[in-house]
């Protein structure tokens, strides 16, 4: 896939009105799509788009304005309609002394794709082709597929007419899946879970290190592995869990509570609350003195990289949750401005996004990653008297603030006495999120780590789906509630 960088020329219009202040925001994405399922390679998915989004802050109001029209004429229009909007806004918002973006320092430049170059599609065909086929080792075998997404997006900003920066991403985003049945029973067993965890910014670099390679026929001996296991026993035990099932259980009880604009209660009418709220920033124990969670936009190669959010806030790395203890929200510069104005001076993070050149930046995770700490996997197996070892998302539930939940993984195996026991098929657990993280009792050291991520994180109205990062250790969690699924 060629670069997608466009030989568009824009120009950051004018302020429409005495005293407004303007910023552009231009996004081109090209998306491609590859899969062979059964054997058979399916029709080529080519998408390409391309716009900019107009925000104009005037008289302490934002008002915001999308456009396919790239035109001088098509941006200015915009722009008027944005500070239309801003106006309208006027008496009933917050009055912002300042526009909610803050122009850096220099333009910032930020570029995954320079170092790591794919191969030509008929190699990337050949790969699938060939992981496809080494799933098919089995009659049992009744579904095998093989699938690769590729997406490359160029980003430029301006703030006050000023450049503020250009970012050029490549995402990756490799599948693999195998159903195995016999009779009524079936399994299924993926490389990456049901959101495809595997996902990373790079190229050839990145698909080497999702696993992808050769993953095919493990895939495939897990399934048939599965097929034949017990079902999962019900009971409290001990739950030593994977990078790819840490993934899910860090985004849906860590990332959206945290996410400032929610505990202002933006989502409620859409995807709900948080358990958190604004006074326990700073003191409340989030999770046991193990647990520390950071937010890092700046990781080369993970999934949710970026030099700047969309306001224009330079990333940088910032401590959430130190020694299980809340420090810090999942909010953009206006979401902190509007948790200052309730009388919250709560700090956030650069962490305002949008999925697209036609929606306006809101709180989203970026890269959010559980520090590793100093266990081997072999010490926390051994520490485990009666537990079970869970891997890969397979199935999830949580009520509407991000507390009470229900997990369920593709593959199990149980823990005796410090041993590994038997795999078992259809695991699952439950907890509360308020107090599941105070029973983390080790964690993994970097020999564990996974840079993981999702492509589909859904949020806000309208909506909008973004691409998310997370890496994690694994890490062991004593007598949780775990139970079987249908047998």
């Amino acid at each position: 896939m060629a670069h997608p960088l466009s030989r568009v020329r824009l120009r950051c219009p004018a302020p429409p009105r005495p005293g407004a202040r303007v910023s552009l925001r231009y996004v081109e994405e090209r998306r491609e799509a590859l899969a062979v399922v059964r054997g058979v390679l399916q029709p080529v998915l080519l998408e390409s788009d391309r716009g900019a989004m107009l925000t104009v802050w005037l008289d302490g109001e934002t008002g915001y304005c999308a456009t396919a029209d790239l035109s001088p004429r098509g941006l200015s229009a915009a722009a008027e309609r944005a500070a239309h909007w801003a106006g309208a806004a006027h008496g009933r918002g917050l009055a912002l002394p300042e526009p909610p973006w803050r122009t850096p320092d220099a333009p910032i430049r930020f570029d995954s794709v320079r170092d790591d170059a794919l191969p030509a599609r008929a190699d990337l065909v050949a790969m699938l082709h060939e992981e496809a086929a080494a799933m098919k080792r089995d009659a049992r075998i009744v579904h095998w597929a093989a699938s690769l997404r590729i997406a490359e997006r160029v980003q430029r900003l301006w703030l006050d007419g000023e450049d503020a920066g250009t970012q050029r991403l490549r995402f990756v985003e490799p599948g693999l899946e195998a159903t195995a049945a016999d009779g009524a029973r079936s399994q299924t067993r993926t490389l990456g879970g049901q959101y495809n965890g595997v996902c990373r910014q790079g190229g050839l670099q990145a698909l080497r290190d999702s696993g992808f390679a050769g993953g095919g026929a493990r895939v495939a001996a897990e399934a048939l592995e599965l097929l034949a296991a017990p079902n999962c026993p019900s009971g409290v035990r001990d739950l030593l869990l994977s990078p790819d099932q840490m993934m899910l259980q860090i985004h849906e009880s860590i990332g959206h509570p945290l996410e400032l604009d929610r505990i202002l209660g933006d989502e409620r009418n859409f995807a709900g609350t948080s358990f958190v709220t604004p006074d326990m920033f700073g003191h409340y124990q989030f999770g046991s003195p193990l647990l520390n969670v950071s937010f890092d936009p700046g990781v080369p190669g993970e999934y949710a990289s970026y030099g700047a959010d969309d306001e224009g806030m330079p990333a940088r790395r910032v401590p959430l949750i130190e020694r299980g203890v809340l420090k810090r929200a999942l909010g953009g510069t206006l979401s902190q401005a509007r948790a200052r104005a309730r009388g919250w001076p709560i700090e956030g993070a650069a962490a305002a996004r949008a999925s697209g050149w036609q929606r306006p930046p809101i709180d989203r995770m970026g890269n959010l990653d559980l520090e590793p700490g100093a266990s081997t996997m072999e010490a926390m197996i051994a520490a485990v008297e009666r537990g079970i070892w869970m891997q890969t998302n397979a199935s999830w539930s949580i009520d509407d603030a991000r507390n009470k939940f229900q997990f369920g993984c593709e593959w199990g195996r149980l823990i005796e006495d410090g041993r590994l026991g038997a795999v078992v098929r259809n695991p699952n657990y439950r907890g509360v999120s308020a107090t599941f993280w105070r029973s983390l009792a080790m964690v993994g050291d970097r020999s564990t780590l996974q840079r993981l991520g999702t492509p589909t994180c859904g949020k806000g109205e309208p909506g909008q789906l973004a691409r998310v990062g997370h890496a994690s250790p694994a890490c062991l969690f004593r007598a949780v509630d775990v139970f079987g699924g249908e047998s």
